[in-house]
């Protein structure tokens, strides 16, 4: 049953509003149903664990990976050979004798949990939106929505941009030729991993300043006068995402930070605006009802 429907079930009833323990039971289903569905998606991910290693969690450390096909064909426009991936210099390899069980547990989680996370929100939003005033649900409307948006645009990312760049540059990078790069299977999927959910959780800062914006932390005339102030934390932040060195990966990754970053202003002001009209308002209110005191 739905929370607001539980909710609205129980004042009809005249039982007011819930307890600390029923709040407590009402969180526990809401947190075991977002749980199955983890599960489901884990197992689902584990039963073809075969073809999502080969298609998409193996497929960057491939020279045939679509991001390197892309990176060639526009080599050829600008006729920068160099940026042309032939060959991804390392063998992947496992040291442990349940290494790749584990692996493939590993890694059949992160995935239920990424396919899993729209429902697992929806269902903590389904927790939290009763407890909201009609003003705060209204200006959160969509929540669910952009937060999963953004969350997927930021594990794309990720995937097709951020890891390839990192896992060419660190097979390529050799302090003697004589050093053949044999890497650990673990090491690779914790690298995959790492770089997908990071760009997944750094795509959702216009969700975070709206928040902000929301409580009054964050103001659009905070955020432009410390644009300059952003655009080399973003700088600092792609660096550490790509660690090539080459130009072109590191605008790969700073035009889409400083693209969210112009649209957390853009948010911002329009919650600004929001909050002004709405106090205008209530003050046009309260001066009509004076006058209308008085007038009586």
């Amino acid at each position: 049953m739905p929370l607001d429907q539980h909710w609205d079930e129980q004042e009809e009833e005249g039982g007011g509003e819930m307890t600390f323990i029923e709040h407590l039971e009402e969180l526990r289903w809401h947190i075991i149903r977002a749980l199955a569905a983890i599960i489901i998606f884990t197992v689902l991910a584990f039963v073809f664990k075969t073809e999502l290693w080969n298609g998409v969690i193996l497929a960057p450390s491939r020279p045939d990976f679509w991001t390197y096909r892309k990176l060639c064909e526009f080599a050829e426009v600008v006729s920068a050979p160099d940026l042309c991936v032939k060959k991804i210099d390392f063998i992947l390899i496992n040291r442990e004798m349940t290494g790749q069980f584990m692996m493939a547990i590993t890694y059949s989680f992160f995935i239920g949990l990424s396919l899993a996370f729209p429902y697992a929100f929806w269902e903590l939003w389904r927790f939290i939106r009763p407890g909201l005033r009609d003003v705060e649900v209204s200006a959160s409307r969509g929540a669910v929505f952009w937060v999963t948006f953004l969350f997927f645009c930021g594990v794309l990312f990720g995937y097709y941009v951020v890891s390839p760049l990192a896992i060419n540059f660190l097979a390529d990078f050799k302090i003697d030729e004589s050093i053949e790069n044999q890497v650990d299977i673990s090491s690779y999927v914790s690298l995959l991993v790492m770089m997908v959910l990071a760009c997944g959780l750094t795509f959702q800062l216009p969700m975070i300043i709206f928040v902000l914006s929301q409580v009054g932390i964050v103001t659009p005339k905070f955020m432009r006068e410390y644009r300059k102030h952003a655009f080399i934390v973003i700088l600092i932040i792609a660096a550490i995402i790509t660690p090539s060195p080459d130009i072109f990966s590191q605008l790969l990754v700073t035009a889409p930070l400083l693209l969210l970053y112009e649209i957390s202003i853009f948010v911002s002001a329009r919650v600004n605006n929001k909050r002004e009209k709405a106090r205008l308002a209530s003050e046009i209110a309260e001066e009509n009802e004076m006058r209308f005191r008085n007038n009586q």
